[in-house]
């Protein structure tokens, strides 16, 4: 079966030259499973398409189907028939570089096994191949049905069907916009893309022992009644990749009980995923390096524990007992002698994903799992509190820095803020770009020019002439020689290329220097080693931030008003406390009070936080701080009631001091009570639709509201939905204004009554987006921008622009820690100042059904 599996693969390796691309080239041949697989990959070459692979007899039969596969039977899509592709390409997602054979993204969109309904073998020379796919995208039976060829059609062309099957409810919309992160990792094609390849090749099924195949390679029939043998646990699945957590640069460290404080390892960041008595090693990026480091790969397999992943970072160290990049590098080219691995936390544990719980309760799983004995793998201890402290003592001993982590968060992929790292001396990463010549005889390179991307420019950084060890040598060969290539700086000093060399921007280099200039220029740098773990286009320009100031135990007053209990934790899980709170409102308010100020405001308080007793309040009562204003307002009945508004921080602040964790607004202002000067369209999902499916609503409704008349913004609201705002001047009064929003939620709901509703019975909404307009009336009002809300983890309301909306992957992204870097931005909503648009008599007749 070998050879003919050898045969059928020639195709596929003659077009592919594996010393430039990472796709697998099946040496040794994967190990297949109990069950045939299947998998679609999203594929973005020349053009985008989805390559759908079915295993049959030892290799993955290829179709790249041009539109992608639909749910709908009456969609026949092209499928052009490929080159078969080894099996072990079902694990493959990442990049092929441009110039090779299908360059471009490549995405695990679905996966699982498949059967087949009829007789493959015969299927495939009819020319008609009927099969049920049990994936976790694409379900039920489906057919390929080869098409006539038309004269002078080299290519072998399918159309993909999904059958009608009584009884079958497919998921409702576009499954292809409906799901567009890769099943394996969560990422995007553009995440894909920025982190090259992160995937290696991997069983897709436990191994199926050769006993338990037939003599064509296809598993055998289970017995009947079949079991596992009594008082044995089924094996685990070994544990996915996943982006790992990072950590933010900061100059302060923030002092408090809410972090907690761990040394700053000078090495290789990995995980560590452990299943079945085995275990595997991934970078950062996703590269399997489970060869680099045997030794810690076998001690994380000896661990008596099943289906788990374990972050940490490898070390070596030196002579005065530090972790040390260069002898770390000395060390895995000794071939991996001498290592450890400091372990810092533990996100699946025998089999279920723990990462949501808070960081000192999963490290203190990860402390029992370690245990004693259990080097090269050492538990990293952490420090509570004092984190100021804990930096000036590590700093003493020659150390690199700390990295400072709020006790009670989860675990979330990517760079934030609940990580952050204080270093005692500046290093960073670069991008070897060229090298200057040298004119001593026995020294090939003066100089290395070094550089990293910022808004997706490479630009130049500065030069570095003095190397760590043996690093000069390592570049004179891995530099010299290369073909000379363009600048790959989008702007270069005059003195700087003359004489210069260039390269492709592909070696990253760790470098340690004074500081950056004024001009973002490296002063003093030392390169001090090549990271293999990071892909160049990942590295930019590192500049510390301000530290996140969401924790303020020693701090109670703000705008001058004390706030009781500062300390109390309102939002179990992420350590955010009512002294957070108000300091969000603090760093929101210039731009959040110009929305707030002269309207109404409805609180939505939870003194305990939003698992605690909850209510709305929006009239004024006794025992209410000053700074809250109040109001007497004429009700419909002609009974007048008292309302609350907060027209300054002051007002913001008191608002947290009685456990608001919402502000709500009126849609007028109190000079103009009966005039709304904003419309609101609330766009809220049912619960079994995607947020791609709001978003793509948002810019429905944008479009259909502009072809009326009215300019909108948009604005993610923290929970599920997304508000489209209208700026008026205030002509119209309510009656007039909720007729309009009425009418287009009606006109909506008329043209596509499979995607909108106007009523608001959680009945009719089923797979269905609702269309509220009910914000647009005397009384009602909508979350103002820049509010918290409560729900988990804390989010924000927060205003985008049309073309920020696009790039979103939910509506509850933005939390009080990005709140600073946003305020620092320009306004997303400052495009609608000078807009003067009303709802007039013709906007209203453009509304009614015909």
């Amino acid at each position: 079966m070998a050879e003919a599996v050898d045969d059928k693969l020639k195709e596929y390796r003659a077009r592919r030259d594996f010393s430039k691309t990472a796709e697998p080239d099946d040496r040794p041949a994967a190990k297949r499973g109990e069950h045939l697989s299947f998998v679609v990959q999203k594929h973005d070459a020349t053009r985008l398409h989805y390559d759908f692979r079915l295993e049959w007899k030892g290799v993955l039969l290829s179709w790249a189907v041009t539109r992608g596969p639909s749910y709908d039977p009456s969609e026949k899509r092209l499928a052009v028939h490929t080159e078969d592709h080894p099996l072990a390409y079902g694990a493959f997602e990442g990049t092929i570089p441009k110039g090779q054979y299908g360059g471009g993204t490549v995405m695990l969109w679905d996966r699982g096994a498949w059967e087949p309904v009829e007789d493959f073998d015969k299927g495939l020379k009819a020319g008609k191949l009927v099969f049920r796919l049990d994936g976790e995208r694409l379900k039920g039976e489906w057919t390929l049905v080869r098409m006539k060829p038309r004269p002078g059609e080299k290519a072998e062309n399918w159309l993909m069907i999904k059958h009608r099957e009584p009884g079958f409810k497919p998921p409702r919309g576009d499954v292809l916009k409906k799901y567009d992160k890769s099943v394996a990792t969560g990422r995007t094609m553009a995440a894909i893309a920025k982190g090259g390849r992160s995937l290696a090749p991997s069983d897709l099924t436990p191994e199926a022992p050769a006993s338990q195949l037939d003599k064509g390679g296809q598993p055998l029939p289970k017995p009947k009644g079949a079991a596992p043998r009594a008082g044995r646990k089924a094996r685990a699945a070994m544990p996915q990749w996943r982006e790992p957590q990072l950590a933010t640069l900061v100059d302060v460290a923030p002092d408090g009980a809410a972090w907690i404080s761990e040394l700053k390892y000078d090495g290789y960041r990995i995980l560590i995923g452990v299943a079945g008595g085995r275990a595997r090693i991934y970078t950062r990026s996703g590269q399997d390096w489970t060869e680099r480091f045997p030794g810690i790969a076998r001690a994380a397999a000896a661990l008596a524990t099943d289906g788990t992943m374990l972050d940490g970072e490898v070390v070596a160290f030196d002579k005065n007992g530090r972790t040390d990049f260069s002898t770390l590098q000395a060390a895995i080219k000794a071939g991996g002698r001498d290592l450890s691995c400091f372990v810092f936390d533990l996100l699946v544990e025998d089999g279920d994903d723990i990462s949501g719980l808070p960081l000192v309760e999963r490290k203190a799983r990860l402390e029992v799992l370690l245990g004693e004995g259990s080097a090269p793998l050492i538990y990293s201890t952490h420090v509570a509190g004092h984190a100021s402290e804990v930096l000036a003592q590590v700093c003493g001993g020659g150390h690199e820095g700390i990295v400072v982590k709020r006790a009670n968060d989860p675990y979330r992929s990517g760079r934030g803020r609940s990580w952050l790292k204080v270093k005692c001396t500046r290093s960073q990463e670069f991008v070897i770009g060229g090298y200057a010549k040298s004119d001593k005889e026995n020294r090939k390179i003066r100089s290395v020019l070094i550089g990293a991307y910022e808004n997706d420019s490479f630009v130049y950084k500065g030069r570095v002439g003095a190397f760590e060890g043996n690093m000069l040598a390592e570049m004179e060969e891995r530099l010299v020689g290369l073909p000379a290539v363009k600048s790959p700086f989008a702007e270069l000093p005059r003195e700087v290329r003359r004489g210069a060399v260039f390269v492709k921007p592909e070696a990253v280099i760790e470098v340690s220097l004074a500081e950056l200039t004024a001009d973002g220029i490296v002063r003093h740098g030392v390169a001090r080693g090549v990271r293999e773990d990071k892909d160049a286009a990942e590295v930019v320009t590192e500049i510390p931030q301000e530290p996140e100031m969401t924790i303020h135990e020693e701090r109670d007053t703000f705008a001058g008003i004390k706030i009781s209990s500062h300390d109390k934790v309102l939002f179990a899980g992420t350590g955010i406390t009512k002294a957070d709170l108000a300091a969000h409102y603090e760093r929101v308010a210039p731009r959040m009070l110009p929305h707030v100020e002269r309207r109404l405001l409805s609180l939505f308080r939870g003194p305990d936080g939003p698992d605690g007793e909850t209510f709305f309040q929006k009239h004024g009562s006794k025992g209410l701080p000053a700074a809250l204003k109040r109001i007497e307002i004429a009700e419909s009945d002609g009974k007048k009631d008292t309302y609350l508004h907060a027209d300054d921080l002051a007002g913001l602040i008191a608002g947290v001091q009685m456990g608001t964790l919402e502000f709500h607004i009126w849609g007028s202002r109190i000079d103009r009570l009966e005039q709304p000067d904003r419309l609101v369209i609330d766009l809220d999902p049912d619960e079994g639709l995607q947020f791609a499916d709001v978003r793509d609503a948002a810019f429905d409704v944008r479009e259909r509201i502009g072809k009326i008349g009215l300019e909108t913004m948009p604005m993610v609201t923290g929970g599920k939905g997304i508000h489209i705002v209208a700026p008026l001047t205030g002509r119209a009064e309510w009656p007039e204004a909720k007729a309009f929003a009425r009418g287009i939620a009606q006109l909506l709901e008329h043209e596509q009554p499979e995607r909108y509703v106007a009523n608001m019975s959680k009945a009719k909404r089923k797979g269905r987006i609702f269309v509220d307009y009910l914000r647009n009336e005397r009384g009602s009002t909508a979350i103002a921008p820049y509010s918290t809300r409560a729900r988990k983890g804390c989010p924000v309301a927060t205003p985008v622009s049309w073309e920020e909306l696009e790039t979103l992957e939910a509506a509850n992204v933005f939390h009080i820690g990005d709140m600073a870097a946003r305020i620092a931005m320009n306004d997303p909503w400052a495009v609608a100042d000078g807009w003067k648009q009303a709802i007039t008599k013709k906007l209203l007749s453009a509304v009614a059904l015909p």
